[in-house]
């Protein structure tokens, strides 16, 4: 009677399993806009700038190696420095790992629980208690060598739930590495160009400095042969010395910027240096694909859409708290008085079955937890649509900003052509004793500052290709992030 007990307690135990369900909604992924087009590229409408084009299937940013597009060793040399060095980075990718080491945790429950012990005890019985043992047998020994196992059947597949809740959440970790990588080495890019700008712009001010000197120069000897007066040579001492000014003004941001790319490649600014190099790199042509394609190549929308799923999981774990929960216990083990008859056949003890345990009041606990997690789901439904809206926003800003930028580049470059002729002119002029010097200062400030707009509208270009290229996810793939399988191993 006693095997058939035990034998029927594990055959309703292994019907429940086999006849499990799921509670709590399916999954699918939230709704979002997606335009056939970014409004700066309609089909057939729109001349494509020279700074980007729209991508065909043989398009492809460099995976992985983005920057490369701009073909600067130097560049490429940082980057390369980031990965391994940077600490943010290192940080993302220690919480990647804790949240694969939570799959496993959750992972163990699909699997029983064996726990075994040895307890020794001397007892002795009160001989006042109200059915007292007689004096002989009220002191004996107790040796006990269990074995337990306990298992929880996954009916109502609160379990399944809370793994693949884990999983997601994995995953969207994954993307959270992808999406610091990209910032970071956008980052560094920013801070490079930038410092290579202020290069260039110091190389302008260099010239325009050599140039004041020997204009400087002639004034004084014009004045000294009596042809200029005191306040000519007052003018071109004031444009030289503020010029001068200007120049030394740029060391204290290109300081920064370096000790920006120092930390950013994992070093300390101290006895971190570049060498100061003028020429800037050429823009790429940068392909941007259709807004569709967004979805699947900006690693925190994939992040965002993964954390909506887990959130989903998260729905069923709640409701599968309102069903009971179906365990099945088995104890066996050897227990005796004495231990030389410890270990002996007639010790053996055992006691196997199933129980259900089910909460008849909670004080609307459960329904509070299944309303937080829904409440949950719908915050994390509308942070995902906001980050997908904001990603085309991003994209068509920076296809507008280099549209824009490349005419304006056209138009400051004649600018400077012609200033530069004003300032040949004045100070031809000025030698030839028809203008006051006043009119040599007054060209030579507009030529330097053409020259100088010119540079930050390079600087500009640069940072929206950069920008441009983030908001386009860098060349990444949604295909990349690990799949459950591979989030499972312990490796």
């Amino acid at each position: 009677m006693k095997t058939a007990w035990a034998a029927a307690g594990v055959a309703v135990l292994a019907l429940l399993t086999s006849i499990a369900c799921r509670v709590g909604p399916a999954y699918t992924t939230p709704a979002t806009p997606q335009p056939p087009h970014f409004t700066e590229q309609p089909p057939r409408q729109f001349e494509e700038s020279k700074d980007w084009k729209t991508a065909s299937p043989a398009d492809a940013l460099h995976r992985g190696r983005w920057w490369e597009i701009f073909n600067d060793p130097e560049l490429n040399a940082l980057e390369t420095q980031v990965d391994p060095a940077n600490e943010t980075l290192k940080s993302a990718e220690a919480r990647f790992r804790q949240a694969r080491a939570s799959i496993r945790e959750n992972r163990a429950s699909k699997y029983p629980t064996v726990t075994a012990g040895a307890g020794i005890t001397r007892n002795r019985l009160s001989l006042n208690q109200p059915v007292p043992a007689p004096a002989s047998e009220s002191a004996y020994g107790d040796f006990v060598l269990p074995i337990d196992v306990s298992y929880e059947a996954d009916v109502w597949g609160r379990i399944r739930s809370l793994i693949e809740s884990s999983v997601r959440e994995a995953q969207a970790s994954a993307a959270d590495v992808e999406s610091a990588r990209l910032s970071l080495h956008a980052e560094l890019a920013l801070d490079y160009f930038d410092l290579r700008s202020l290069d260039e712009d110091r190389r302008i001010l260099d010239d325009s400095v050599k140039a004041y000197t020997r204009a400087f120069d002639l004034t004084e000897n014009r004045f000294k042969g009596g042809v200029a007066n005191r306040v000519e040579v007052a003018e071109a001492e004031t444009q030289l010395e503020a010029t001068r000014a200007q120049e030394i003004d740029l060391e204290e941001l290109r300081a920064q910027y370096q000790h920006a790319i120092a930390v950013l490649t994992g070093q300390p600014p101290e006895g971190f240096a570049l060498a100061e190099k003028a020429a800037a790199p050429a823009l790429p042509v940068i392909p941007t694909g259709v807004p569709s394609q967004l979805l699947e190549r900006r690693p925190d929308i994939a992040a965002g859409e993964r954390r909506v799923a887990a959130a989903n999981s998260q729905i069923g774990f709640a409701k599968a708290a309102f069903y009971p929960q179906v365990m099945l216990g088995a104890t066996l083990g050897l227990e005796s008085s004495s231990i030389a008859s410890w270990f002996n056949w007639p010790s053996r003890l055992w006691a196997i079955g199933p129980s259900a345990l089910q909460t008849i009041f909670d004080a609307g606990r459960r329904r509070a937890v299944l309303d937080e997690n829904v409440a949950n789901y719908d915050a994390l439904v509308a942070d995902y649509r906001q980050g997908v809206l904001s990603a085309f926003q991003q994209v068509e800003d920076n296809l507008a900003s280099l549209r824009v930028l490349e005419s304006e580049s056209l138009r400051q470059a004649k600018a400077v052509d012609a200033a530069r002729q004003s300032e040949a002119l004045s100070l031809n002029r000025y030698k030839g004793g028809l203008v006051t010097y006043l009119e040599v200062v007054t060209a030579q400030s507009i030529t330097l500052q053409n020259e100088r707009v010119a540079v930050g509208l390079e600087r500009r270009r640069r940072e929206a290709s950069v920008l441009l290229i983030k908001a386009l996810g860098g060349g990444w793939d949604a295909n990349s992030l690990p799949q459950p399988a591979q989030l499972m191993s312990k490796r």
